[in-house]
């Protein structure tokens, strides 16, 4: 298949699919997701994607009865009804389950699954560049659950578009959070600074990646909060997620970034690009 969909065990290219009306993923967003890179058949940072799923729903009581080597099987037979070997991306999500609509979660629930995996063209990392749109974050204070209310990152993805820009960064007050869909860091006098995990931001898998590689390249890491005035004053900002690894941006809010650390972005993209490269080599594809 071009593109494949899953539903509690049924599946259909990705247009043919259906969702219940009765799916609480429809009325209240009340579920959580994980979404991925696939190369050569094999899943990109599978295990870290696992464990913030698990974190995630368990964290919404969710009733998800599947075992991680389960649901792993499962992923693995997606991508290998595809006709093509790469790249891919991987998308899955669980919903509390499927009720009458009421507030109170329902009785005996049993979690819904859906997986989604499609073609998909990754951003060149030495030549894309980000134009970024700060976003008041009025976000509730649990963004550390990869749930999926994102009616406020839908709104502020589409403020940014509308601006001409690729993405938007989130701020409470002067606090730089994080973007849309990204994690959002910045690389002053040689070090690079990222938001601490808190409840205010998502525990990103590419931004864990780059936290452990930065040292490896000779770059210290300092995990506190930023604020805006910093970010405007950054030698580099970077954008960092899962179907995109490590990008740098150029302007914000209109206003050109200094890029005056290109060197040191570079060693962390190169870093990256060879350890994408060693995780997803065909030699690691299941059989």
């Amino acid at each position: 298949m071009k593109t494949i969909g899953y539903y509690n065990g049924e599946y259909g290219p990705i247009e043919e699919m259906k969702v219940p009306m009765n799916d609480r993923a429809v009325y209240f967003g009340d579920g959580v997701y994980e979404a991925m890179l696939v190369k050569n058949r094999v899943i990109f940072s599978l295990e870290e994607h696992l464990d913030r799923f698990w974190r995630s729903f368990q964290a919404l009581r969710i009733p998800f009865a599947m075992s991680r080597e389960e649901l792993t099987a499962e992923l693995y037979k997606m991508v290998d009804k595809m006709d093509m070997d790469d790249p891919m991306v991987l998308y899955w999500q669980t919903s509390r389950g499927t009720a009458p609509r009421s507030h109170v979660f329902p009785k005996n629930g049993k979690a819904n699954l859906m997986i989604t995996v499609k073609p998909f063209a990754m951003k060149n990392m030495k030549t894309f560049r980000h134009r970024l749109l700060t976003v008041e974050d009025t976000r509730f204070f649990h963004c550390d659950i990869k749930t999926l209310n994102l009616v406020p990152n839908v709104m502020a993805a589409q403020a940014a578009e509308e601006a001409g820009c690729t993405e938007a960064v989130f701020h409470r007050g002067d606090r730089v959070t994080e973007g849309a869909h990204s994690n959002v860091s910045i690389l002053k006098d040689g070090v690079l600074k990222t938001a601490p995990l808190d409840n205010l931001i998502l525990p990103g898998v590419t931004r864990k990646h780059i936290l452990e590689l930065a040292p490896l390249c000779g770059i210290p890491v300092l995990e506190e909060p930023f604020t805006l005035e910093e970010l405007m004053d950054a030698d580099e900002v970077l954008v960092t997620r899962s179907t995109a690894l490590c990008l740098k941006a150029e302007t914000i809010d209109g206003k050109p970034i200094k890029q005056s650390a290109p060197e040191l972005v570079q060693r962390l993209q190169e870093a990256y690009q060879e350890k994408f490269e060693k995780e997803t080599h065909p030699s690691l594809r299941k059989s």
